[in-house]
């Protein structure tokens, strides 16, 4: 702890440290942070019901640490993570040939890929889960059972945002958070049930729930289509080897590639280019959304 800073007298003062110390980290990191040392106070506080507060962030600060402390920790184990589940590094090529063909040799590239394929499922999935939540919220609202409805339903989105979060990380290399928003226990129910409410990240979530839809038609027809156009041209020379070799036919008349077989390398060609503009376009959506899900997935600590 540094000698010129005093040790907080309460969780949301010792919370509010944390996140200073931590300045400048990935807000999934600083959401992690602050959800474990707010879980251990709070478990501490519930142990010691005689302590006050500030007895209980005293009485830890040797074993858990000050929040720069803690924060120090955090950083050091998040370059020891990140470099352990960093996947092989692919060597560089020098030439704009060989950056785009060496984009096959890329693990990154087939993870989002199979996420790109995968996007339609999940999309369907969270776009139905959250028309309907919002419609029964809606309809329930004038019953009884509303509110405990509301509750559910806000937290099943918490959930499976901690879920895609879990799916972008894994496959998109995107660091997302792996704690959930901490939920106070000491706050009366209303409170909690209008913090829920007016959390930004309640509505953000759902909105990106509603978005993986559009997004998941679009990344699975971009790859689905790719992918076979491609492969059916790079096929296609040795395929009319076994079929009928009259691929066009009009009153009468037909046309087939064994009459131009000039035209066999070239057609396999621009099959191969595109396989890997494809895969390049894989790559890149991967980016791309995981930047999308950091933004309406993870807090910003201001």
């Amino acid at each position: 702890m540094n000698a010129t800073t005093a040790l907080p007298t309460t969780i949301p003062a010792y919370l509010d440290q944390l996140r200073a110390a931590l300045a400048g980290a990935d807000p999934a990191l600083v959401q992690d942070a602050v959800y474990d040392a707010e879980e251990y106070l709070r478990s501490e506080l519930a142990e010691n019901p005689g302590k006050s507060e500030g007895e209980v962030i005293a009485s830890v600060a040797g074993s858990y640490g000050a929040p720069d402390e803690v924060a120090d920790i955090y950083r050091d184990t998040e370059v020891t993570v990140q470099t352990a589940l960093r996947p092989p590094v692919v060597r560089r090529r020098a030439t704009g040939l060989g950056r785009f063909f060496g984009v096959i040799a890329d693990p990154r590239t087939y993870a989002s890929l199979f996420y790109c394929v995968l996007a339609l499922a999940t999309g369907i999935f969270y776009f139905t889960w959250v028309v309907t939540g919002l419609s029964l919220s809606a309809g329930f609202a004038v019953l009884i059972i509303g509110v405990p409805f509301v509750i559910l339903y806000f937290g099943s989105v918490r959930i499976l945002s901690l879920v895609e979060g879990r799916i972008v990380e894994v496959m998109l290399g995107e660091r997302m958070p792996r704690r959930p928003l901490y939920s106070a226990r000491g706050k009366p129910l209303l409170e909690r049930i209008g913090a829920m409410f007016t959390d930004p990240r309640t509505w953000s979530t759902q909105l990106y729930f509603l978005l993986m839809l559009p997004l998941g038609i679009v990344y699975f027809t971009a790859m689905i289509t790719g992918l076979s156009v491609s492969l059916s041209l790079i096929a296609a020379p040795f395929v009319q080897l076994f079929v009928d070799p009259d691929v066009v036919r009009f009153d009468g008349w037909a046309w087939s590639p064994q009459h131009y077989p000039w035209l066999w390398p070239v057609v396999m060609a621009v099959g191969v280019v595109l396989l890997f503009a494809t895969l390049h376009l894989a790559r890149l959506i991967g980016r791309w959304h995981g930047q999308i899900a950091k933004h309406l997935l993870v807090k910003a600590e201001s």
